[in-house]
């Protein structure tokens, strides 16, 4: 295969064992979340088991489990399993875990048990980034994402989705029922195999109208009439790109516009983002230290109150007014289309008249 070029021999004996070393540029963002996670002291930030116990099996240390969180979430790898194989095959893991590779489980239930410490490094890193100068603070963007829980659309309950799924079975008992009493009236014998079905299935149908009451006194108890029975904590929220929407979280994010760092995040299970304006600016002026702020977001996020507290705790909100108006829908002009002329306090129609 002359004219290409050629690889190393698999079975080549090297003289010198690999130096990872030579591996990770000294560039790379890894050395990064190395010299980071080494300046912390992470038993003042919460994380457990910082002192080795005297006795037992040694366990990893926080500081190489926190390495190793830090560098799935800057690659965007979000599961356990995701991270455990990764640290056995990526070379920039080697380098950071010392050739470390934590099962998934181990990997699971450090991130579950150190989950307020792990956000209080997060915040310590954002104050890195403000004294390196990487945070302006002078203006963030502020948006919301819907991220999908383990619990189903069939899992979700609220008043309506009970209602429908109470008269569907309800039908179907009606139907059975009928079913029933013509094959009585056709049969004079024993009972024939069908019946004996019908009768299984009706009691099954029964049962499920059980299962729905006692559902339906759950959502009487419930504060926002909504329960999921998978992850109680999900709620069905409304998106653009799915009919049914989403059962799931409302994640918050507010970002810095000078370097695009996230200062500031919060996870809700309320689908709307009208109420989260002035939480998330509020967040990201006590992460950024800004005395004046001004928080862009979208018209989703547009309500009188949220806009008012801002600007009454020193923040610039701009979030474009959504037009609610059905006039345009009917065939008329819009309230927008009518503009305000200061001079002679009248407003201009689109037909160039004042009023």
């Amino acid at each position: 295969m002359g004219g290409f070029v050629e690889g190393s021999d698999r079975h080549q004996v090297s003289f010198l064992p690999a130096y990872l070393e030579d591996y990770v540029d000294a560039d790379n963002p890894v050395r990064i979340i190395d010299a980071f996670v080494d300046e912390l002291d992470l038993a003042v930030l919460g994380f457990g088991r910082v002192q080795p116990a005297s006795t037992g099996r040694p366990g990893y240390a926080p500081g190489t489990m926190l390495k190793l969180y830090i560098y799935g979430y800057l690659h965007q790898l979000t599961s356990s399993r995701k991270l455990e194989r990764e640290a056995g095959r990526n070379i920039e893991l080697m380098w950071l875990t010392g050739k470390l590779v934590p099962d998934f489980k181990t990997i699971a239930d450090f991130r579950r048990d150190n989950a307020g410490a792990i956000q209080i490094a997060c915040q310590r890193f954002v104050g890195v980034c403000r004294a390196l100068g990487l945070v302006g603070g002078g203006m963030v963007a502020i948006d919301g994402s819907r991220l999908r829980a383990v619990n189903t659309h069939e899992k979700n309950y609220t008043k309506g989705k009970l209602a429908r799924r109470k008269a569907h079975v309800e039908e179907s008992i009606a139907r059975y029922l009928a079913e029933l009493d013509e094959a009585d009236g056709a049969e004079a014998g024993p009972a024939t195999p069908w019946i004996a079905h019908l009768t299984e299935r009706l009691a099954s149908l029964r049962g499920r109208l059980g299962e729905l009451e006692e559902i339906g006194r759950q959502l009487q108890a419930a504060p926002d009439e909504q329960i999921s029975l998978t992850d109680p904590d999900a709620r069905a929220m409304a998106t653009g790109s799915d009919h049914r929407g989403v059962v799931g979280y409302n994640v918050q994010a507010a970002v810095d516009t000078k370097h695009h760092i996230v200062v500031a995040n919060a996870v809700t299970n309320r689908g709307h983002d009208r109420s989260h304006l002035l939480e998330m600016a509020k967040a990201a002026q006590a992460e950024t230290g800004a005395a004046g702020m001004i928080a862009l977001a979208d018209r989703g996020y547009y309500e009188g109150e949220q806009i008012r507290s801002c600007t009454e705790a020193g923040i610039i909100p701009m979030v474009p007014k959504p037009n609610t108006s059905p006039a345009q829908a009917r065939g008329f002009w819009g309230k927008a289309m009518f503009v305000h002329e200061p001079a002679t306090d009248t407003y201009r129609c689109p037909a160039g008249q004042h009023l």
